[in-house]
């Protein structure tokens, strides 16, 4: 059996559909601020245009699908999160600032030891 994993090369045909969307979506970026003295219901119709035409183009392409599949799997995996509660999240954040307050005492209390050290005792360099 060969274990040799096996790639997938895209065309030339689907390189050009990738690129195509890229500059339909950039075209539709612009034309928002272009049509700047325009209603904001125009504007935002020409950037949710742009971006469906190059969503629409880049699906045809091998690679856009794999892209959106896995933008897919990404907010599959997101929902399956158990985020922490309100009270989780607020005693993990006391913890947070505890350790960062004791660590700052701590260092502090090192740089004052040290300077003593080296420039009272060892230099006798008093300021």
């Amino acid at each position: 059996m060969s274990n040799q994993s096996v790639q997938t090369v895209s065309t030339s045909n689907d390189k050009i559909k990738v690129a195509l969307a890229i500059v339909v979506a950039i075209v539709g970026v612009i034309g928002f601020y272009y049509l700047s003295d325009k209603p904001a219901l125009v504007r935002a119709g020409a950037l949710v245009a742009g971006l469906a035409f190059a969503v629409l183009i880049l699906w045809t392409s091998s690679t856009g699908r794999d892209f959106l599949n896995f933008a897919k799997e990404a907010v599959r995996e997101t929902k399956k999160v158990v985020w922490p509660t309100r009270r989780e999240a607020t005693q993990i954040t006391g913890i947070v600032f505890a350790f960062v307050l004791v660590m700052a005492v701590f260092l502090w209390g090192t740089d004052k030891t040290l300077e003593f050290l080296l420039y009272d005792v060892i230099l006798g360099i008093r300021k």
